[in-house]
């Protein structure tokens, strides 16, 4: 697999590099966080919320809207899932990683095929916003000893949500608040319940 950049052309329809914000003090909190041999996602962390550079986030990425700023962290080289959400994302990458993404409008009758799947390296201490149309997961490795990466979105967003039965194909989808995935069927996501959605092959990029 061809892994680009998110200061390609290619990346421009999943999501933009954003210049001009200072997240300094949120890579420097983000020091203190564990980055253990699979992935660990936190929501939202109070010592990264309190960082002043969290309301610029706030103001200039989601125009005032209350929310919240975690982590994914860990080990990771397989694609397993998608997900997306009805806003965007904003990362920053405290190490190297690489981002495997895909379009929402590829989905078909609740199944994406994977090898429309495409990597994108994103550079420590670069922010992105991933667009809410863009299909996205955990990140993977880029180098040795794993990844850090901050995530901020829309306060509430994965926390747990309270199942209905499902009216519309997408609710099937639905995992969590604001959080519609699509599982690989050899992931672990699959054995728990999630909805399988993906078809092809689960990425594994160590095997380029």
């Amino acid at each position: 697999m061809k892994i680009q950049n998110v200061s390609d052309a290619a990346f421009k329809k999943y999501g933009k590099v954003v210049t001009g914000l200072d997240c300094s003090d949120i890579i420097a909190a983000m020091a203190e966080t564990p980055c253990p041999e699979n992935v660990v996602y936190v929501p939202g962390a109070e010592s990264l919320e309190s960082c002043a550079s969290a309301k610029d986030i706030a103001y200039t990425l989601y125009g005032g809207m209350p929310v919240q700023i975690g982590y994914c962290n860990g080990n990771n080289h397989k694609l397993n899932g998608l997900e997306y959400h009805r806003d965007s994302e904003v990362n920053i990458a405290v190490t190297d990683l690489i981002l495997l993404i895909g379009s929402e409008q590829d989905i078909e009758n609740g199944k994406y095929d994977t090898s429309k799947v495409e990597a994108f390296l994103v550079p420590t201490g670069t922010v992105i916003e991933v667009y809410a149309t863009t299909l996205h997961y955990a990140p993977c490795n880029a180098n040795d000893g794993g990844f850090k990466c901050v995530v901020a979105l829309p306060k509430g967003t994965n926390t747990d949500i309270e199942k209905r039965a499902p009216k519309t194909e997408e609710d099937k989808m639905l995992f969590a608040r604001n959080k519609w995935l699509l599982a690989h069927p050899e992931s672990n996501e699959a054995k728990t319940g999630a909805h399988i959605g993906l078809t092809g092959k689960n990425i594994d990029i160590t095997e380029n």
